[in-house]
């Protein structure tokens, strides 16, 4: 039996067993976030310089790409140290760091996509109030409130699950630290505190779907009344990314953490948890920029200007 205060570091699970597909897989991670990276500070950059776009739903689509960066910046980096180095040891202080900063990052985007979904409900159904329900004020607030969200709901699960006694080993079944694998480390009489944590969280971010799916139905019934194809071309155009972006970040999310365990397996998992927590933040700006002429404008102007530049 060993306990949290004697474990000095957890072992992560290997990408793969040969020394190839370990190089293969740094490669592909390493494409990966060099395109997130490109992906989102290009849009980051754009919105900060381009003044036309200083609009609430510009606001929050550059704090999403600021969570995109995060959540990569969390997990690939050191998942490409250790696939090019064959070292899968994370300190304990580690392995808690990257956890609060996993949480905080991740839970900041979804409240955000909530928000964005609320932005998109006023604009279509409600456009005469939407200069008053979204001031410039009101969408610093909000935006301050979904980072304070994730701050705080990191913070919890974090503190909470690294106050638990270890009495399992140090293994985790995973490239990068999660809650779910620290507490099948943990004493099964010890860990009921953090499953009432994760089942509070669980009913917010359901409550946070409600409103989205209540949000989109009441958005569709508003585009199918606008008389003009194109209005309706306009509103799909405008919602239809974000509605992308939801369904990819919840559908990967649930389905890595709600999979019976009778399809559960350790490669499995492990590609699950390379779809939710890798992929969405590479593929977000894509998703975003594909259906956006002005996103796509003053990406090109941003970077037609750089290059002139120089």
């Amino acid at each position: 039996m060993s306990n949290s205060s004697s474990i000095g570091h957890f072992l992560l699970l290997p990408l793969a067993n040969t020394r190839q597909l370990q190089l293969l897989h740094f490669c592909l991670f390493l494409g990966i976030s060099l395109a997130a990276l490109l992906a989102n500070g290009l849009i980051i950059s754009a919105i900060a310089c381009g003044h036309h776009l200083h609009t609430p739903m510009f606001f929050f689509l550059l704090n999403l790409a600021l969570t995109d960066l995060g959540c990569i910046c969390t997990t690939v980096p050191k998942a490409m140290h250790n696939s090019l180095w064959d070292i899968w040891a994370m300190t304990y202080s580690g392995c808690a760091a990257q956890i609060f900063f996993f949480l905080f990052f991740i839970s900041a985007e979804y409240y955000l996509l909530t928000i964005m979904c609320y932005d998109h409900y006023v604009s279509i159904c409600k456009p005469l109030h939407y200069g008053t329900l979204l001031g410039s004020r009101t969408c610093a607030h909000m935006a301050a409130a979904a980072w304070a969200s994730g701050f705080l709901n990191a913070l919890l699960h974090t503190a909470n699950t690294f106050s638990l006694p270890l009495c399992h080993g140090n293994v985790l079944g995973q490239f990068f630290c999660e809650i779910p694998h620290i507490l099948r480390l943990s004493c099964s009489h010890s860990k009921l505190r953090e499953l009432r944590l994760l089942a509070v969280s669980a009913c917010l971010s359901f409550g946070c779907f409600v409103f989205i799916v209540f949000s989109y139905v009441q958005i569709f019934r508003a585009v199918l009344r606008i008389p003009s194809e194109q209005g309706q071309h306009k509103a799909f155009s405008t919602c239809l990314p974000h509605l992308a972006v939801v369904s990819l970040f919840i559908s990967t999310t649930a389905f890595a953490y709600l999979k019976p365990p009778s399809i559960s397996s350790p490669s499995l998992d492990l590609a699950m948890s390379v779809l939710y927590s890798v992929v969405p933040p590479a593929l977000n700006p894509l998703i975003y920029s594909l259906r956006n002429q002005e996103l796509n404008v003053a990406v090109w102007t941003l970077m037609t200007g750089f290059f002139q530049k120089n």
